[in-house]
């Protein structure tokens, strides 16, 4: 996808004052300050679980090879 096309289907400034008036009519003015902390905490969580997969991708790299850890036992085995 080209930029031009990213670009061209963004909305623009009236485009978002509808979509901010539309959110305030469907969810209230009261209602807003929770949905955020809801969306808040979701990506909080969401940004946690992917660095907790990123540690322990790291941590499975940094790991010994399966091969030095057999050797050690097998030999002792004969």
């Amino acid at each position: 996808m080209s930029l031009l096309t990213i670009f061209l289907a963004m909305p623009g400034g009236t485009e978002w004052i509808f979509i901010l008036l539309a959110v305030v009519l469907l969810f209230g003015g009261k209602k807003i300050p929770e949905l955020m902390k809801g969306i808040g905490k979701g990506v909080r969580d969401f940004n946690d679980a992917k660095a907790s997969v990123k540690n322990d991708i790291e941590e499975g790299m940094k790991a010994k090879p399966v091969s030095e850890t057999v050797n050690p036992v097998s030999n002792s085995l004969k």
